[in-house]
């Protein structure tokens, strides 16, 4: 496992759950040739800079995702869409060892395929900003004010969904209102919700 990076360590050898898990993760994706990194926290393995697999834990599983996973084929159908808004991104999920294991060929096939995929430059296909919900309060508000409407568009699409996915996520009127109000000088400042 010479593509190994020392400053990823710390994540195998902190006492969690999923440690043994994690340990034997790390050895399958590092046995496909990638190399290792740390990225929002996580080991990432790349392939010529590309991100192709990503490693994280939560309270009922730990998984793998892969980061254009759509394009994957899944034979054995274990790649699991997070949410209904993940576009791109599949996981395959574990609750113990033995299923890692179990899986161990499966995964590194999968792996490969991944490879494959990024080095044949394939892109995953996106949703336009369209093609998601915006909730009345806000096209409300869009119509209401010109300068929001401006602002808003000039935004990047990332930019864009995000607002749309935050304001459609409330599921009373009155807290998407106040998503939106609170939201506004932000827009209008150019920024993103995260930013």
């Amino acid at each position: 496992m010479s593509n190994m990076n020392p400053k990823v360590d710390w994540y195998f050898n902190k006492d969690t759950k999923w440690q043994e898990e994690f340990i034997k993760l790390r050895t399958i994706i590092l046995d496909c040739g990638l190399a290792e990194d740390l990225k929002w926290g996580h080991p990432c393995y790349q392939f010529d800079g590309k991100n192709i697999v990503l490693m994280h834990g939560f309270k009922e599983y730990c998984a793998i995702l892969f980061p254009k996973g759509v394009l994957l084929k899944d034979p054995k159908h274990i790649l699991i869409q997070q949410t209904e808004n993940v576009q791109t991104a599949r996981q395959v999920r574990f609750t113990s060892l033995k299923e890692i294991v179990k899986l161990e060929l499966t995964l590194k096939s999968y792996i490969n395929e991944a490879i494959k995929v990024e080095k044949a430059g394939l892109k995953a296909p996106m949703k336009t900003v369209a093609e998601f919900k915006m909730v009345e309060e806000f096209k409300d508000k869009l119509d209401e004010n010109a300068a929001l409407k401006k602002a808003f568009y000039a935004l990047t699409p990332g930019r864009q969904r995000g607002y749309l996915l935050y304001f459609s996520s409330a599921k009373q009127a009155k807290t998407r209102e106040e998503r939106v109000a609170k939201c506004t000088p932000k827009i209008l400042n150019g920024k993103g919700l995260e930013d």
